[in-house]
């Protein structure tokens, strides 16, 4: 492209059709032929001018002076010819820089809409993982509040009974020492033998009755643990036991659990949430052996521990009507459930997992469809 510091040659400026139009129209207006060139031709030829420079020669003509004027009048034309390419190449490079500033631009604003779409996608990131946060933590509060609740029923069930079970069982042994002292001074015969006998056999039936309730409410305060601290040392067959007992009464003493409980070191946990997940455990067991599908006469229950590599292990297996595999993966989602609706909360197995994640432990669960199910709940000692 010209500029204004370029010296133009003539095809520069003219191409070959616009050379051959203007050596026409110049020997028309004059009185011989006349031809413009770029080099000299040789003999009689007349300078062409533009910008001070000879771009071309006239040749032919008439005399000297037509060629001369011939030569004024195309270095006349020269000079609008020269200023048109000017503008034009001024055009061009302009609308060459506007592109480039417009490209560039577009190339920034295209940056920019990326880093912006990446900060987008991790302002998402952080609002699913807030969300997920706060789930887990109504999650905590659900199973906090309803622990609560337990450890406040447990208390007052502790205060209201225990005093009136301490005075019926305190009564009926003293009852059936004057039954016995009765016995001796009435006449030895067969009715009063009788009666004594059935009197007697009653009151060692209440004196059990009773023993079962206080056995209930002290079940429930280790349950609740209302009378410990939030973390403390946990004598985890102590919290199996309680567990299986409120099992047993809520299904009325019908459940065949078997008890395999050796010798373990105490561990450090929240007692509380730790026979929560045992009676969660425990209780989906129950359910599973007492299914349609599954006859109550064969199902059985094995609880189980034992001390292993600097761990606890505890066992809850039964013989089932086992989940389902299109169940099995979602079994720890939070308020899932395949039991009916109103049967369940969906957070039986949820809250068993969290709880033992908390005490930095692993819970493992092995099923199979009309099989059963084994829980493995590992809790380090330290």
């Amino acid at each position: 492209m010209l500029n204004f510091e370029d010296d133009p040659t003539l095809t520069q400026l003219l191409n070959d059709e616009q050379l051959a139009r203007l050596n026409h129209s110049l020997s028309a207006l004059c009185q011989a032929p006349i031809t413009l060139t770029e080099s000299h031709p040789g003999g009689d030829a007349t300078p062409v001018e533009f910008n001070l420079e000879t771009v071309g020669w006239l040749s032919g003509g008439k005399d000297q002076q037509e060629r001369a004027a011939a030569a004024g009048l195309v270095s006349f034309l020269m000079m609008f010819i020269g200023k048109y390419r000017l503008a034009a190449n001024l055009h061009h490079d302009t609308t060459e820089a506007s592109y480039a500033e417009l490209q560039r631009q577009n190339d920034a604003l295209r940056e920019s809409e990326a880093r912006y779409r990446e900060l987008s996608d991790q302002l998402q990131q952080k609002v699913d993982e807030q969300v997920g946060v706060i789930r887990q933590t109504q999650q905590e509060l659900y199973e906090s509040a309803r622990l609560r609740s337990v450890g406040q029923l447990a208390a007052g069930v502790a205060h209201e009974i225990n005093n009136p079970i301490g005075f019926i069982s305190s009564n009926l042994r003293v009852a059936r020492d004057y039954v016995k002292e009765m016995q001796a001074m009435l006449p030895d015969t067969e009715d009063n033998r009788e009666l004594a006998t059935d009197f007697n056999d009653l009151l060692n039936e209440s004196i059990d009755g009773a023993g079962r309730i206080a056995d209930i409410v002290a079940d429930l305060k280790t349950f609740s643990s209302i009378d410990q601290a939030d973390y403390t040392r946990c004598n985890i067959n102590a919290l199996l036991t309680s567990a299986i007992h409120l099992v047993q009464t809520e299904y009325d003493h019908g459940l065949h659990i078997m008890e395999q409980l050796n010798d373990l070191p105490e561990i450090s946990g929240h007692p509380s949430r730790l026979s929560q997940t045992f009676f969660n455990l425990l209780d989906n067991a129950a359910q599973a052996i007492r299914s349609p599908d599954k006859p109550q006469d064969n199902g059985r229950i094995l609880v189980k521990t034992l001390e292993q590599n600097g761990s606890v292990q505890v066992i809850i297996q039964d013989n089932g009507c086992g989940i389902a595999d299109s169940h099995r993966p979602r079994v720890f989602d939070a308020f899932y459930t395949s039991r009916p609706v109103g049967s369940g909360t969906g957070l039986g197995l949820t809250v068993a997992q969290d709880t033992v994640r908390a005490h930095g432990g692993q819970l493992q669960l092995h099923s199979r469809e009309g099989t059963g199910t084994r829980v493995l709940l590992t809790l380090p000692i330290n």
